[in-house]
């Protein structure tokens, strides 16, 4: 049966909203009752930065997500009932993203809690892959006209999240405070002439 897609796009942008404005709520604020100096605003402020950084961090890959969910579904034209359940997935991993971050922010040193980010974005990114794997399987769900060349590029670069994620997931357990830097790859990677449709056709 063919749905219209008009309602998981809806759904997206409320959940992504939603999900990216809580990840502010993992920045602690100094308590009323806690009266502090200049000195002493600044060294809290200095201890924010992790907190700040993983903020950044998350509201970056989210962003990332969200293009990448609004790109894939300006070529789905229409969904199914598989299809709309692994969009609930998506979904179910994307609210999971302030809470994950707040972990890994307040424990950077432990590497339990960056474990549980670096697994957050792992499920996350193969939820994509396999998002677009389905839906442009002999084009099941996609414009008849969408490339081969443009499926392909779109997986490899479905790919470089959880590829960053899982070697973050292995440095973690090393070296928990270095493994959260890794994501800085993935917008470096994603730059690279290979990863990118009109670079490749031109």
């Amino acid at each position: 049966m063919k749905l219209n897609v008009g309602r998981i796009i809806a759904l997206a942008d409320g959940i992504f909203a939603i999900a990216m404005t809580l990840l502010a709520v993992t920045i602690d604020l100094p308590k009323k009752s806690q009266e502090l100096s200049v000195e002493g605003l600044h060294k809290f402020l200095i201890g924010q930065f992790q907190e700040i950084f993983n903020f950044a961090l998350s509201f970056i890959l989210l962003a990332l997500f969200w293009v990448i969910h609004h790109h894939q579904f300006h070529h789905i034209t229409h969904t199914d009932k598989k299809h709309l359940w692994i969009n609930m997935f998506i979904f179910m991993s994307v609210t999971l993203v302030p809470f994950s971050t707040s972990i890994a922010g307040d424990f950077p040193a432990d590497w339990m809690a960056q474990v549980y980010f670096h697994i957050n974005m792992f499920v996350m990114g193969v939820l994509f892959y396999l998002n677009w794997a389905y839906a442009t399987k002999n084009k099941r769900l996609v414009e008849e006209n969408l490339s081969e060349s443009e499926i392909a590029i779109e997986k490899k670069q479905l790919l470089v999240t959880p590829f960053v994620a899982f070697i973050a997931f292995l440095v973690a357990f090393a070296n928990p405070h270095i493994s959260v830097y890794l994501y800085i790859l993935v917008p470096i990677i994603l730059s690279l002439k290979r990863f990118n449709f009109r670079e490749n056709h031109t």
